[in-house]
């Protein structure tokens, strides 16, 4: 399935679970959706935190097509799920935006560490969330991000299960892509980044982690929506965490030498 039959599949409801492991050629993204009046701010944030929230395209304010990331994008209708936040908090879950699409909202396209996943794959890493056909687990660290405006919050990691070989293989993949979050931000011991119990993950689902095995953390996209619940802006629109926007950007056009 190409990038753009995968999109036609979210958007007549064909497909609305976690986007892991389809089309692992091609870069997903998260989304922050926020209107014109702090999308300058909200730029500044990106920026600050580059690791966390690397952008792979801006629109125009009421654009929501974002040619940028893809043929015939539809950013109302073309993620299985959206989280709605009013004034802070997670307000609703829902599968379109055509209903409170607004004509000054911004869509933000940040890469997600899914993208390179494929690229792990490739090297025989197995990935524990892949093989249970769940999502990834995703945890909100007492890392505090860099502050623009009124964007702050705290780093959300992604947790991958490793053998050492495979960790360290792993960090020397990533860190060719920065703009799908590079290399691992922490391994080992989860406490060092405040994280309590890895079988409670804030966002996403559980996985084991067996006998040999060291927890990896990547920076998560998902630290965009804790600047946006740090916000407390009357409505922000992102994706739901696992559920990504397909594009059709190569993920070997992102690798860096």
């Amino acid at each position: 399935m190409t990038p753009y039959e995968f999109r036609l599949a979210v958007r007549t409801h064909d497909f609305r679970g976690p986007t892991a492991g389809h089309c692992g050629e091609y870069a997903q993204a998260n989304l922050a959706i926020l209107p014109e009046s702090h999308a300058h701010d909200f730029l500044r944030f990106c920026h600050a935190n580059p690791k966390a929230c690397p952008l792979l395209g801006v629109g125009e304010p009421g654009d929501f097509h974002v040619a940028m990331l893809g043929r015939d994008i539809d950013i109302r209708n073309d993620v299985p799920a959206y989280n709605v936040y009013r004034y802070g908090e997670l307000s609703e879950r829902v599968g379109s935006l055509e209903a409170i699409w607004q004509d000054d909202f911004v869509v933000f396209a940040i890469g997600c560490s899914f993208s390179f996943e494929h690229m792990l794959a490739l090297e025989g890493i197995a990935l524990r969330h892949v093989e249970a056909r769940c999502n990834v687990p995703m945890y909100r660290t007492r890392r505090e991000n860099r502050r623009a405006g009124v964007f702050g919050g705290e780093l959300v990691v992604s947790m991958r299960p490793m053998r050492g070989p495979d960790a360290i293989r792993a960090v020397q993949i990533t860190s060719r892509f920065p703009a799908v979050h590079g290399a691992p931000v922490h391994i080992g011991d989860p406490a060092e980044l405040g994280i309590a119990d890895l079988a409670r993950p804030d966002f996403g689902d559980a996985v084991a982690i067996r006998a040999g095995e060291l927890p990896v953390f990547w920076a998560c996209g998902v630290t965009a929506q804790t600047a946006l619940m740090d916000a407390k802006l009357p409505l922000a629109i992102a994706h739901a965490p696992g559920h990504m926007l397909m594009t059709d950007i190569t993920n070997a056009s992102l690798a860096v030498f």
